[in-house]
């Protein structure tokens, strides 16, 4: 596939859909601009570290199978086996799942009829489960067309991968390349763009918006900590 087509495979599965959905709650949970910077940070840290273990342990079992093969070595094979069933019936199920559903909701900004509120078949709504200090359900079940997208899509994708490699290293390389310029894309907006309703709301006189109040150092950690995970394990 060459250079770049690997590197697209790995950059793609890394910057996931959660990178342009999450960031909002994330500023929610922790703020301040500050916190939510340091958000960013934690992960990017928590991310090279992880990088470089399994880099460490690529080079030391280079064996088809991945995590699948390191943790069979490591405690045994009853854990290789159930990580494996558990990858494919719901981590990387529950994964192409939630980036199709990311993919319904931004194609909602361009056509307005995809949307979750658009039902197709409404079956029933699932009142809300209060369970200590979670709350389960509250929700509608049936098919709208938002999920009807999501569903189109992955099965597109699908059909794609199995003409071979080369069309699914195409295909990846084009999504990665759009992924990226739309980072750079924001990145740049926010330097040149110059809205001082949103600078005034973000940093304030003398920065003094950008700081938490009244939050120490190590709280100040956890909760970037606690903001950067649901961004850590969207890939």
């Amino acid at each position: 596939m060459g250079l770049f087509s690997a590197t697209a495979i790995v950059m793609g599965s890394m910057i996931g859909s959660g990178i342009f959905i999450v960031s909002a709650d994330m500023g929610r949970t922790v703020g301040s601009p500050a916190l939510l910077i340091a958000a960013w940070l934690v992960t990017a840290l928590m991310t090279i570290i992880g990088a470089l273990s399994y880099g460490e342990l690529a080079a030391m079992m280079p064996k088809a199978g991945g995590q699948y093969v390191y943790l069979r070595e490591a405690l045994g094979p009853l854990c290789g086996f159930l990580y494996g069933w558990t990858l494919f019936l719901v981590i990387q199920t529950g994964t192409i799942a939630a980036v199709g559903v990311a993919f319904g909701k931004f194609l909602g900004v361009f056509f307005p009829s995809v949307s979750a509120s658009h039902w197709l078949w409404h079956i029933a709504h699932i009142p809300a489960i209060p369970i200590g200090p979670m709350v389960l359900g509250n929700m509608d079940i049936g098919l709208n067309t938002a999920n009807l997208a999501a569903i189109v899509i992955v099965i597109l994708l699908t059909l794609l991968n199995t003409f071979g490699v080369k069309l699914g290293a195409s295909v990846q390389n084009f999504f990665t390349s759009a992924k990226v310029l739309a980072l750079a894309a924001v990145v740049l907006v926010g330097f040149a763009a110059k809205n001082s309703a949103a600078i005034a709301a973000n940093f304030g006189t003398g920065w003094q918006n950008f700081w938490p109040e009244q939050v120490g150092i190590p709280l100040m950690l956890f909760r970037s900590a606690s903001a950067a995970q649901p961004l850590s394990s969207d890939c």
